[in-house]
């Protein structure tokens, strides 16, 4: 079985989540009332919905931002209106200022504490608007990293798997001891493999049970799995082309 060496995360849902009581609270100002608990809940059907679209892995980054958080609202039982969209538009205000995905998990820093006692090399490689190093900075997160890919900044995002190709350049690393976990199938898992990376899926509501590759629930469950060494098994073209 092959060595893992390299572990490759996305940062928005896996390491960092929407402030979902800013986004209530931006919402409340223009009277539309919604608990920061139902749209947390609402947040992975929204992706799901959005990873099943057909465009998702064409459009860009920016373009699936607007509609996910109309697919949150929708999943949280919250209509479109003027409301809605004036609300919207001083969260994105605040997110290209600041990022508006500032929300830690209590596991993660623990789970990332872990992995590095593993003696894993940690890169992030995120779809992000060229704040990552300063979220990730201001969160504390940034210690836990060799490195940080942030899309913008790099000028080509996932699925491309010339984001993948780039990360394993600068950090050194090898596609074959090398596996990726993201929150978007067709964003990461597909990049990932294109890349020729293992690749595993986070799916904090178990919302595909149908998928072809491996799946956690949690940054803890991920680290149980590369502990208990079953994650190795992941690396690779995952599932294995059909012989020749």
């Amino acid at each position: 079985m092959a060595k893992l060496e390299t572990l490759f995360l996305d940062a928005g849902g896996v390491l960092v989540f929407p402030n979902w009581r800013r986004v209530s609270e931006a919402l409340g100002g223009h009277g539309v009332t919604v608990t920061p608990e139902a749209l947390a809940l609402a947040d992975p059907h929204a992706k799901r919905e959005l990873d099943q679209r057909q465009p998702v892995q064409a459009t860009s980054d920016q373009a699936r931002g607007w509609l996910y958080f109309d697919l949150v609202l929708a999943h949280a039982g919250v209509g479109k209106s003027a409301a809605t969209a004036a609300a919207l538009a001083e969260l994105h205000a605040y997110h290209a200022a600041h990022n508006l995905w500032e929300l830690v998990p209590e596991d993660v820093p623990g789970a990332l504490a872990r992995l590095r006692a593993l003696s894993l090399r940690l890169v992030a490689v995120s779809n992000a608007n060229g704040r990552l190093r300063s979220l990730m900075d201001r969160l504390q997160l940034a210690a836990s990293f060799d490195h940080l890919l942030d899309s913008h900044l790099e000028g080509v995002e996932k699925p491309d798997p010339r984001l993948f190709r780039i990360a394993l350049e600068r950090s050194g690393a090898r596609p074959e001891s090398t596996l990726h976990v993201g929150d978007l199938y067709h964003v990461d898992v597909a990049g990932a493999r294109a890349a020729g990376l293992g690749a595993a899926l986070f799916d904090v509501a178990g919302l595909y049970p149908e998928a072809d590759c491996p799946r956690v629930r949690s940054l803890g469950e991920l680290a149980d799995a590369v502990q208990s060494g079953q994650a190795a098994s992941w690396l690779g073209r995952w599932p294995p082309p059909d012989p020749v």
